[in-house]
């Protein structure tokens, strides 16, 4: 074989792949409603883009340092100091291409082959992904009710080969924020295992009612095992932008860095900039949108209710609603993905299918988009599972 043994049992992304499908569909003319992309509808808001243009005319477009410049670490220190009670210093910070670049290159540092890494069902997309290209053991966890899983089962699951748990809250998919004393009976498990944590916490700023805590705050033995995932494209609607960050010990930090350095060397000098003033500016944009959110998932949420055979649960953060469809399926909509395809041909609806996410009983919705195209999508969807009910 001329491709890696690695890469041959590597999927691609089923949410990029839907995406650009949808996206084909609407060129060519066709009128789609979207639930797919994690990706906000609202605007980059206008002083971010001021300074990445203010960056251009000054002709700050050159290489940067591989782990970003010192002015955007400090201002990444002061953020875990003011948002999650974490003091870090420049070296333990590194800025990517994205938080999903933070991701890889943490895992790729960290994980050995056949190394076992704990992952909750439902999870991201690309956590999967990524552990088999490190020649890592994925061991899934399943969730309770609240779609979350146990410190207990965490224990369960841990053996002598166990070195990462990932954690993520809110959560992509299905919204579930843990709380407190949840995280505080996860990080007694993992400190007592001496089993790292790879916190994600891009949805941080999008919690609807309740409040974040991140797990690397609760004490300094957990502190000293967890690597915080965050970024900027979710809370600032900056997706393209490309800026993400994390922070850890040093000496994973500065090995990741070191990956970084060659793969893509530092991120988008420009892009940097304008997440400078992205921290260090008003939070005000945040708050509209998540205002915005709310209002959506609330309308979403009701709405879904009303449509037989569909299960949904409130999510606490996020933008995506995870919704039980199994009820509806039938000889030939046997699963997520067909219901998915199915959907979207007959239809012009696009969500992501549960088994992308390691649940076949469920879609992804996102309520990042308009609320005229959530009431034109979900009128379509009751329509499609109108069909489906009747055809059992």
């Amino acid at each position: 074989m001329i491709i890696a043994k690695r890469l041959q049992h590597i999927s691609a992304s089923p949410t990029l792949a839907i995406t650009a499908t949808v996206n084909k569909m609407k060129k060519e003319g066709k009128d789609v409603i979207s639930f797919a992309a994690g990706e906000p509808d609202f605007d980059t808001p206008k002083h971010i883009k001021k300074a990445a243009i203010d960056a251009i005319n000054k002709g700050f477009t050159k290489y940067t340092a591989t782990s970003g410049i010192i002015e955007l670490k400090l201002a990444i220190c002061e953020k875990f100091k003011k948002d999650n009670n974490l003091i870090y210093k420049p070296e333990n910070i590194l800025v990517s291409n994205g938080a999903k670049q933070c991701l890889y290159n943490v895992i790729q540092a960290m994980v050995d082959p056949n190394d076992e890494v704990l992952i909750p069902i439902p999870y991201w997309v690309s956590y999967e992904e990524m552990v088999k290209l490190a020649e890592g053991k994925c061991v899934f966890l399943k969730p309770n009710k609240q779609l979350k899983i146990t410190a207990d089962q965490i224990e369960k699951a841990i053996t002598a080969k166990t070195k990462i748990f990932i954690l993520n809250s809110p959560s992509n998919p299905t919204g579930a924020v843990y709380d407190k004393k949840e995280l505080g009976e996860i990080a007694r498990v993992l400190v007592s295992h001496n089993i790292i944590v790879i916190s994600d916490e891009i949805y941080e700023k999008l919690i609807y009612g309740k409040k974040h805590y991140s797990i690397a705050s609760f004490n300094a033995e957990i502190n000293k095992l967890t690597v915080v995932v965050n970024g900027a494209s979710k809370s600032y609607a900056m997706t393209g932008w490309r800026i993400g960050y994390c922070a850890g010990p040093k000496e994973i930090i500065e090995a990741a860095s070191s990956l970084q350095d060659h793969s893509t060397s530092n991120p988008n000098s420009i892009a940097q900039k304008a997440a400078l003033a992205a921290l260090t500016g008003s939070e005000d944009c945040i708050q509209e949108m998540a205002r915005e959110y709310r209002k959506r998932r609330d309308y979403m949420i009701a709405r879904l209710r009303t449509i037989k055979g569909i299960k949904v649960d409130m999510p606490d953060g996020a933008f995506y609603v995870f919704a039980d469809v199994s009820k509806l399926y039938n000889k030939n909509v046997e699963d997520s993905v067909s219901f998915c395809t199915a959907l979207l041909k007959q239809f012009f609806v696009g969500c992501i299918p549960g088994s992308a996410f390691g649940d076949d009983s469920y879609i992804r919705l996102s309520f990042a988009t308009s609320p005229e195209n959530i009431k034109k999508g979900l009128q379509r969807l009751e329509k499609f599972a109108n069909l489906l009910s009747n055809s059992r």
